[in-house]
């Protein structure tokens, strides 16, 4: 969406252009990167079956309908390849089917498209992928609230959850993102998801696990497999579940992914900078958890308090899905040119949360975007700002200060100064690349 560009526009880089921006230094927040090897994951995930109460559930000769999501999960196509060679070992017959709500533009030949691009193919998997936003009306909450599940996965003798599980972004319970939310909205696709969605995030605790039990009840769900990544996108647990073991082991394994996660470990700021945002990097473009901007702040509280946030770019991995754009202060003409609203606008629809989708005040240039964050920042010491830039909300381990956080970074022992104060490296046209 191509915005025109004149000598007009360029009043609000004027207005800016005397905010001085201090210089930044480069520090290491330490975390833990313990994680599984990607050549382990195959055997961890065939042990996990064979020792597990789910393999006697599964015969030889049934169909197996394996769910596959949306989100950018490290070692996805190994681990849904793995799951696939483990059914055929034990001589079902396997499929993979898109569990994604109304991602992929809300069509099955979108959905199968997002799963091409993270390598999860029929020829990769040796598998057929059965796409349809068909769904079937499988029964009903205690409240009436309809309950949703994808056709193909319904005609299957047996259905395996496959799921990382994490802290959502927009609301907070025993279980968020994971293998019931898979099952209730994931496999839901567009109509269970949005039917899910309708009462608002505050709800969202409370009728998960309502929905999910109507699922487990009136479907074949023989199996989860749990992933947990750490702070560096990297697998660090995977946990195959019987089907009776998942609504009493996720808040488990969730409190160990929100241990795991990424964060900043500075608080207070005056501007947090992000270099760049996309669904590749969060449901919500941006992690929540690491910027303090939530969709909905009265189904989450807590969290890092920023006064302005600004973000520069998309990633090229989004394709033009800005979900999550409205939860910055100011952004720039360039992301503003890389977004397609028929790739975001689904998911504000969907989710009824439309806030995130707003598009923020743009500038012309990456130096300008930053010095009008800081020049509307309120009661803020200017000469004196608490300023952090990250390249992405996946990636907060290398990180730069400035000047004013250095003596809480120096006393923090989970950050490390490793440079010197140098300036912004923005070039002739103010961009940082």
């Amino acid at each position: 969406m191509a915005l025109e560009t004149s000598a007009k526009n360029n009043v609000v880089t004027n207005l800016v252009s005397d905010m001085i921006l201090p210089p930044m230094i480069r520090v290491r927040q330490v975390m833990d990167e313990s994680h599984i090897a990607q050549d382990d994951i195959p055997s961890i995930i065939r042990e996990g079956f064979m020792n597990s109460p789910a393999r006697q559930r599964i015969k030889p000769g049934m169909s197996v309908a394996i769910t596959c999501g949306s989100r950018g999960v490290a070692n996805i196509a190994v681990i849904t390849k793995a799951i696939v060679e483990t059914m055929r070992e034990i001589g079902a017959d396997p499929f993979v089917f898109p569990a994604m709500g109304s991602h992929g533009g809300a069509t099955a030949e979108g959905q199968i498209m997002v799963l091409s691009q993270y390598g999860i193919t029929e020829e990769y998997l040796g598998c057929p992928i059965k796409s349809s936003m068909e769904t079937a009306e499988i029964g009903q909450t205690p409240d009436g609230l309809p309950v949703f599940a994808d056709k193909h996965a319904l005609e299957a003798d047996a259905i395996i959850l496959c799921g990382r599980i994490k802290a959502h972004t927009a609301f907070q319970g025993d279980y968020e993102s994971g293998l019931l939310k898979m099952a209730v909205i994931g496999m839901g696709k567009q109509h269970g998801a949005e039917t899910v969605h309708e009462p608002g995030f505050t709800h969202m605790a409370k009728l998960l696990p309502e929905c999910a039990k109507v699922i487990f009840d009136n479907t074949n769900i023989v199996s989860g497999v749990g992933i947990v990544e750490n702070a560096f996108h990297q697998t660090c647990g995977i946990d195959v579940l019987d089907r009776d073991e998942i609504f009493s082991r996720e808040p488990e394994i969730l409190l160990m992914a929100k241990r795991r996660m990424g964060r900043l470990f500075l608080d207070n700021l005056d501007v947090l900078v992000v270099d760049r945002m996309g669904k590749n990097i969060s449901g919500d473009g941006m992690d929540p958890h690491v910027t303090g901007r939530f969709p909905d702040p009265e189904a989450i509280t807590g969290g890092l308090k920023v006064k302005r946030l600004a973000v520069l770019d998309l990633t090229d991995e989004t394709h033009g899905n800005c979900n999550g754009v409205g939860h910055a202060d100011v952004t720039t003409k360039r992301l503003v040119d890389k977004i397609d609203v028929d790739e975001t606008y689904p998911n504000g629809v969907t989710s009824t949360v439309i806030n995130v989708c707003k598009i923020p005040l743009f500038t012309h240039s990456d130096r300008a975007c930053i010095q009008l964050a800081l020049r509307t920042t309120y009661g803020a010491d200017k000469k004196n700002s608490r300023i952090v830039r990250i390249r992405d909300t996946a990636d907060v381990t290398g990180i730069w200060i400035s000047p004013a956080l250095l003596e809480e970074a120096r006393l923090n022992p989970l950050i490390e100064i490793i440079g010197e104060p140098e300036e912004w490296p923005f070039n002739l046209d103010g961009n940082l690349w």
